[in-house]
């Protein structure tokens, strides 16, 4: 009894910000969401994505935000339609140049080029089913992994030396006139900046619908590549597929909310986040037998027990992509 009082006291004193919430999410989910954390962070070392902080943050600043996000979604549940009549799936390999900014305060920070080139060699693996722990899929869900046919090519680095030690998550990486780095054409290229965002936060991304500056992926260097100047247990690469498929318009599996929704159909209902390396099966919101998709990338486990994206999720993020898609400038 005196750990529950001590607990909910916690939560009725804190103010910090929970790392992925979502904009929807009511009082009491927020709060089992902070205990829940405030206990795993006391034992190890947990994956914070800040996305949905920040998308949060950005409708708050541009209330009119909302409104092209809901014509991304509209438009998406259009293009899913069309597919599942048509009975062809999203077909053919897209390849997306990548531009890495890269902004350094200490000699570490300024990450090789071999370090960047094994994150785009992680993302063209992961995002093609080709990665080698792919075969640790359990078998009750081998039948929904899915070849996402994306090509991501390095198309420059910019580096930058600055005398900031972390950037937070308001973006200001993404403006020289900030400090940071402005973006390469970004609506042809998918920007990622290398720089240490601080607070524990490894990295977040952009949802489609936001403004073209401001657009991309953020990721933390230690959490960058697998090789070099990395940190386990983030240390494979996951980190970015995780925040690229946000950039793809793919939400966190759970929904950001208990029990959630994240609009994909072949990914079971889950009540929250999993950490670490959950043993298989996790049965919760009544989704037995096979329980929670936890090896999925858009999960929160660590680096090495993530490894699949499912049909569903191709589909969706081949969406935007799509003529009258807000990402369909990529398309040659």
């Amino acid at each position: 009894m005196r750990k529950h009082l001590q607990l909910m006291a916690f939560v009725a004193m804190s103010c910090a910000i929970v790392s992925c919430s979502d904009v929807n999410l009511d009082n009491n989910d927020a709060a089992l969401n902070s205990l829940n954390k405030s206990a795993r962070n006391s034992a190890k070392e947990d994956r914070q994505c800040a996305s949905m902080d920040v998308l949060e943050e950005n409708m708050k600043e541009d209330p009119s935000l909302k409104d092209k996000m809901d014509e991304v979604e509209k438009h998406t549940k259009e293009f899913e339609k069309k597919q599942k009549n048509s009975r062809v799936g999203a077909t053919g390999t897209l390849v997306i140049p990548v531009v890495v900014n890269v902004i350094y305060n200490t000699a570490a920070q300024n990450i090789s080029n071999a370090q960047i080139q094994s994150q785009i060699d992680v993302l063209n693996r992961d995002f093609s089913a080709s990665n080698t722990d792919i075969g640790l899929v359990p078998s009750a869900f081998t039948s929904s992994v899915s070849n996402m046919e994306y090509q991501f090519t390095l198309s420059s680095v910019v580096r930058k030396q600055s005398n900031k030690t972390s950037w937070g998550t308001r973006d200001a990486m993404k403006s020289s006139k900030k400090g940071g780095i402005d973006p390469t054409t970004p609506t042809t290229k998918l920007n990622i900046w290398v720089c240490n965002i601080g607070g524990g936060i490894l990295g977040y991304a952009q949802f489609p619908g936001g403004s073209s500056a401001t657009d991309g992926v953020v990721i933390s260097p230690q959490y960058f590549g697998n090789t070099g100047y990395v940190a386990a247990p983030f240390d494979k690469g996951r980190t970015a597929t995780h925040e690229v498929g946000h950039w793809l318009n793919l939400r966190h599996i759970w929904g950001d909310a208990s029990c959630g929704n994240d609009q994909v159909a072949d990914t079971p209902t889950q009540q929250t986040a999993n950490y670490g390396c959950p043993a298989f099966p996790k049965v919760t919101c009544s989704n037995g037998p096979n329980g929670d998709m936890f090896m999925n990338y858009m999960d929160y486990t660590d680096d090495a027990c993530m490894y699949m994206f499912t049909a569903g999720q191709k589909v969706r993020s081949r969406a935007i992509f799509a003529l009258g898609g807000a990402r369909a400038s990529f398309n040659p």
